[in-house]
This record gives C-alpha cells, sequence and structure tokens, in this order.
C-alpha cells in the first residue's frame, strides 16, 4: 500500500511539473505567444503603434512565433510591466515619463520645450538616446529595440483656461509618475498628483483631480475629453517611448526571430510620426467639437517659469548639462 501510494504521489509530482513546464512554454502545437503590454486604450498612438508592429512582425516571424498586444493596462501599467520585463513574463513594453523615474539621465525629455518637432527628435535619438541612453537602459535591464513616441503634451482641465503659469496655481493636476514632470508642475505653481493612467478618468469623473496633461491621442484614447472643460495647447513636453525588452530574453531568441522584430520595430517608427501628426491635427476638432473649450497660451511665459528646470538637471545628474547641450543642437551641425 505504502509503495503504491508513493508511485501516485511521484506520477502526481511529475504530472504537475509537466504541467508547470507546458505552461511556461507555451502551447506546442501553437505559436509561441510574445506579449506586447502598454497602457494605451484602443485608439491611442500606443495602440495603434503597438498593433502595425505585431501586424508587420507576424508577417515575417518564423512558424512558431507570434506578437500579441494587450493594451489598457491589461497586464499593468508601466512600472510593473518594467518588473515583468525583467522577470521574463512579458516580452515587450513601451514606457514613456517612467523611464525618467529608473534611470536619471532618461529626464532629459522631462526638459520642457526641448525637443522642437519630431525631425528634432529623429536627430536627438542618433546622437544621444542609441550612443548614451541605450546602454545606460541596458545596464538596468532593458534593452531599448525602438524608439516610438508618445508625443506633445497639453494641459485639459475643469477649473479655467490656461492661458499663462498663474492659472495653473492651485489645479489638483495628475501627471504620470517621473519626478520631473512633479517638478515642472510644482515649479508652474499647480499642484501635481502622480497617477495611472487607467485611473485618470474615474479620478477627473469623481474630482478627486482637476485636471491632467497628456498628448492628444491619449486625451481622446482614453476618452478624458468627456470629463474635461478645458483644453490648453500648452505643448510643454515632447515624450518619447521606447520599445523594451528583456537583453537575456533577447539574446536567447533564434537570429531569424531577433532580426525580423529589430527590423520591424525600427521599421515602424515611420508609421508612429506619420499616425501622430495625423491624429494632432484630427483629433483636436473632434475634441473641440465634443464641446471642451480649446485655448493656446502664451509659449514665452511657460519657457521663462520653468527654465529653472534646466539648472537643476545639469546641477544634480551626471552629464546633465553636457546632455541638453548637445540635444539641443542635434541636427543642426
Amino acid at each position: 500500500m505504502r509503495h503504491e501510494r508513493f508511485e501516485r504521489q511521484r506520477a502526481f509530482v511529475g504530472f504537475a511539473c509537466a504541467a508547470l513546464a507546458s505552461a511556461c512554454a507555451g502551447d506546442a502545437s501553437g505559436p509561441r505567444e510574445l506579449k506586447f503590454g502598454h497602457v494605451g486604450e484602443p485608439g491611442s498612438l500606443f495602440a495603434l503603434s503597438a498593433d502595425e508592429f505585431a501586424r508587420r512582425a507576424n508577417e515575417r516571424l518564423p512558424e512558431g512565433f507570434e506578437v500579441v498586444t494587450y493594451g489598457s493596462s491589461q497586464l499593468g501599467g508601466d512600472e510593473l510591466l518594467l518588473q515583468k520585463i525583467k522577470l521574463g513574463t512579458v516580452e515587450f513594453a513601451l514606457p514613456s515619463t517612467v523611464m525618467s523615474s529608473q534611470i536619471d539621465e532618461f529626464g532629459l525629455f522631462e526638459m520642457p520645450y526641448l525637443v522642437r518637432d519630431r525631425e528634432h527628435m529623429r536627430a536627438i535619438e542618433e546622437e544621444i538616446v542609441w550612443p548614451v541612453l541605450a546602454p545606460l537602459a541596458a545596464a538596468r535591464g532593458y534593452r531599448i529595440v525602438a524608439v516610438w513616441e508618445n508625443g506633445f503634451r497639453h494641459v485639459t482641465n475643469n477649473r479655467r483656461p490656461i492661458e499663462s503659469p498663474a492659472d495653473l496655481a492651485g489645479v489638483k493636476l495628475r501627471t504620470p509618475r517621473g519626478v520631473w514632470r512633479v517638478k515642472l508642475f510644482q515649479t508652474l505653481g499647480a499642484n501635481p498628483s502622480p497617477m495611472a493612467l487607467s485611473e485618470v478618468f474615474i479620478g477627473l469623473q469623481t474630482g478627486v483631480i482637476d485636471g491632467q496633461e497628456n498628448p492628444l491621442a491619449q486625451i481622446w484614447g482614453s476618452k478624458l475629453y468627456e470629463v474635461q472643460k478645458y483644453l490648453s495647447l500648452t505643448g510643454h513636453v515632447y515624450t518619447p517611448a521606447y520599445v523594451v525588452v528583456s537583453p537575456s530574453w533577447w539574446a536567447s531568441l533564434p537570429d531569424e526571430v531577433r532580426t525580423v522584430l529589430s527590423e520591424e520595430a525600427e521599421a515602424t517608427q515611420a508609421f508612429v510620426h506619420a499616425t501622430a501628426a495625423r491624429l494632432d491635427a484630427e483629433l483636436l476638432e473632434e475634441i473641440r467639437e465634443s464641446g471642451v473649450a480649446v485655448n493656446t497660451p502664451a509659449r514665452a511665459a511657460f519657457v521663462a517659469a520653468s527654465r529653472a528646470m534646466y539648472d537643476e538637471f545639469a546641477n544634480t545628474v551626471s552629464g546633465g548639462a553636457d546632455l541638453v547641450d548637445r540635444a539641443s543642437s542635434a541636427g543642426s551641425r
């Protein structure tokens, strides 16, 4: 009896181990799912970008591999997704502002009015992102495969139109969980409150916060225009988005798979920038037609009021002054 019971226990343990291994490896009869998690809602630039990449990659990937996208924070917010990248439970993530909280030098893209346009951003990418920032990210466990976009950010709120920094006084404003964005709006006189994007709609609807700041594509995709009265086109920060993977997972892939994913992630950037520019024009009109009052504040006042951010970045981040100088002059030589 004891021998039979032992054999049954051993068989059960063997079955459990086999089942666990099968769950970790995926169904051998189906494609290996490469999970791409992001926080964008359907119709947002993040969703359109990730889906386009998946479509392109899946047309070329060898049998047994498939990129599957999970938006709307289904696999977690940005911080959790970055943890899952390291744990190997998510293959791709698309962080943006949160990278400045992970690696100090990424705070470069939190400097107000630094990036002039997308052409300037492409020059910064070549001169700073790949030679300087990408190695820093790799050392922290994040390989950057491509640079996409979150976009130029604008303020919405339910208190008043923001014509100058003085109008931000006392406004409870949601920001991403990035230390420099909080500092920026503290400097401008608002009351910033870091919050996950998935929580923003309810926060605005219930009055926990008065406003938020995001690119138009995120404002539209998250339906924030439904719970906001004013959109002020401050354009205070341009935020890139980074397609990141685990360096160890990336190195474990077959060469053919790695080549396809790398080429298509890079090639998707042209689609991302073109789509972002189109959405900037189209969604502004859609948001205006939804009943939101739109205004364009005086940019010079915001530039002057936020200039101290550059000094703090230069004084607190190693090589910060050089990064700013190189980014400002990128593409002009």
